[in-house]
């Protein structure tokens, strides 16, 4: 077998290949928390087309990481996992349109959260949440990805999310809880911690909370891209060999098809 390659990475380096010709970690995550956090600025007040799916997503990844990586706002081409032991894969690349759809879908069914008590919000925001970070769709720069995109989300249920309480260590053990034991009671924790009644004169407040946890976001390189065992699903969660074992997940239904 031949020893795979990342793409994505500098052979000299080691680095996320880049646009503005970082040659040291320090140096990209600098650069790219700098950028993107202007980026974000202009967000708030030229924001992306709100169409609830993975072309939203998309847009926004686009946006913020446009100075920095020439794939900004394009599907990832490599399997990952978080850059930490024992970690799982996120979504095969194979799976990545249909699971975002089916994702995309279990939200619209929930009326995009809309009409929900607090309670009742946390837990499906949750929910929701595992399903759209499972997919995992870009190669660096999910989570900041992601909460532009939940933000805007809980901004028109009549929420607002205030990130800077939510440490990077604590989202990651909390997804992870969610996406590998379908323990969803530390994301419901998390996000009752930062979840509040949305004022007309608190939405700009919490774009700049948005954008400062963004500035402050988990370190570049935080995943790596690697090649899955032989068996292919071997090493993913249990829902993707095991429907039953996870209702309503994102790829669940999914499996069949791919190992055809």
């Amino acid at each position: 077998m031949t020893e795979f390659v990342d793409p994505y990475l500098d052979p000299e380096t080691g680095l996320l290949r880049n646009k503005i010709g970082a040659q040291t970690k320090v140096a990209l995550d600098e650069a790219e928390g700098d950028l993107s956090f202007a980026r974000l600025v202009q967000l708030m007040d030229r924001p992306v087309e709100p169409t609830g799916d993975l072309a939203e997503l998309r847009a926004i990844h686009r946006h913020l990481f446009q100075d920095v990586y020439d794939w900004a706002g394009e599907l990832r081409t490599v399997d990952i996992r978080k850059n930490v032991e024992g970690a799982q894969f996120f979504l095969p690349v194979s799976m990545i349109g249909r699971a975002a759809d089916y994702a995309v879908g279990e939200l619209r069914a929930d009326n995009e959260l809309c009409g929900m008590s607090r309670e009742q919000f946390i837990d499906r925001l949750a929910y929701h949440y595992d399903q759209f970070n499972y997919v995992h769709p870009f190669r660096e720069g999910n989570g900041r990805t992601q909460r532009v995109f939940w933000s805007r989300v809980a901004r028109d249920a009549g929420w607002q999310l205030d990130w800077r309480e939510v440490h990077g260590a604590t989202n990651d053990q909390a997804s992870r809880a969610a996406s590998e034991q379908r323990d969803f009671g530390p994301l419901r924790e998390m996000f009752d911690q930062i979840v509040s009644k949305a004022t007309p004169q608190s939405e700009r407040d919490a774009a700049w909370r948005v954008a400062e946890r963004t500035r402050l976001s988990f370190p570049t390189g935080a995943t790596e891209g690697s090649r899955r065992p032989q068996d292919g699903l071997s090493s993913a969660p249990q829902a993707l060999t095991t429907p039953c074992a996870c209702q309503g997940r994102a790829a669940e239904g999914l499996a069949a098809t791919d190992q055809e």
